[in-house]
């Protein structure tokens, strides 16, 4: 690509790490202007204790050749996510590219533990994070974006719409969070059309993220060796391809063609072209059902 969004403005919605961090990143390497929004700052820790922060999120922006620039925004009160807008609004006049990719839940997930015995507040806290978050950031930013035919919103998730229906995700609290932002992503697709503008669910695949690394004791240099521990981490991917199909997506003239759709990264890869980091294409959910779910040995070959 060269910078096909170039004069294009992009709030990322969660941008702090992981696939949020990854997107922004792609976005502004294709020329787009990223307000990139989260609750951890330099000064200031969220619940979820992790060390990155939204301020290295924009310099990364930033040293991709974009502008980057980070504001910290709890998506839970909806007065901060009408205060960034209304700074949107003034400083650049418009909103092309909406991602909600608000999350910050992982600590809160119980594995395999039933609904009567899985903590109340967790799961309730769960959903607010994962559903309440979107709704109210884009009760606030749709009315800019909808300005300018061709604006796009990208619902991010955790599997695709086929994936997520016919397999139970280990805890009902998780399960109706991700396949209810699968759905929200239809829903806004109906709402925006009229106005020509494009919103599609869109899910990674088994993500490399500054956490998945630390659980696996690896780094991006060495994450191979995690396959010693888990062998169908092989299948794996770097939250910079996911950024990518966002930023194909976003560059594409003809993006209305995917409007209500559940997408991936290995899905799009394979129409767009591009490809992850270390230049190939993960097909990570082909993969699951085809590999991995069937109890099948772990080999990539043929999926990445």
């Amino acid at each position: 690509m060269t910078r096909p969004l170039k004069g294009k403005v992009a709030l990322v919605a969660g941008a702090t790490r992981g696939a949020g961090r990854g997107i922004a990143i792609e976005l502004g390497a294709a020329g787009a202007t990223v307000y990139c929004t989260g609750r951890s700052t330099r000064t200031q820790q969220s619940e979820v204790k992790r060390p990155e922060t939204i301020e290295e999120t924009a310099e990364l922006v930033r040293g991709a050749g974009g502008e980057g620039i980070a504001a910290q925004v709890d998506h839970l009160d909806p007065a901060q996510v009408e205060a960034i807008v209304a700074r949107i609004e003034r400083e650049r006049g418009r909103l092309d590219i909406l991602v909600n990719d608000v999350w910050g839940a992982d600590h809160l997930i119980e594995w395999n533990v039933p609904v009567w015995t899985h903590s109340l507040d967790g799961g309730l806290r769960m959903l607010r994070l994962s559903i309440d978050t979107h709704l109210i950031t884009s009760h606030f930013a749709l009315s800019l974006l909808i300005r300018n035919p061709g604006g796009l919103v990208v619902e991010m998730t955790d599997g695709t719409a086929e994936y997520n229906s016919e397999n139970y995700r280990l805890s009902v609290f998780y399960d109706l969070a991700k396949t209810s932002v699968v759905r929200m992503g239809w829903s806004l697709a109906k709402e925006l059309q009229p106005f020509r503008c494009t919103a599609v669910a869109l899910s990674p695949g088994w993500l490399r993220s500054e956490q998945m690394l630390d659980i696996y004791g690896v780094t991006e240099a060495n994450w191979r060796d995690a396959t010693a521990k888990q062998p169908h981490f092989v299948i794996s991917e770097t939250p910079r391809y996911v950024g990518r199909a966002v930023a194909h997506l976003a560059g594409d003239p003809d993006v209305a063609r995917w409007n209500g759709q559940s997408l991936s990264s290995g899905q799009l890869a394979q129409v767009y072209g591009f490809t992850d980091l270390d230049g190939s294409r993960p097909d990570a959910w082909r993969y699951m059902r085809e590999v991995q779910d069937p109890g099948k040995p772990a080999d990539a070959t043929g999926y990445r």
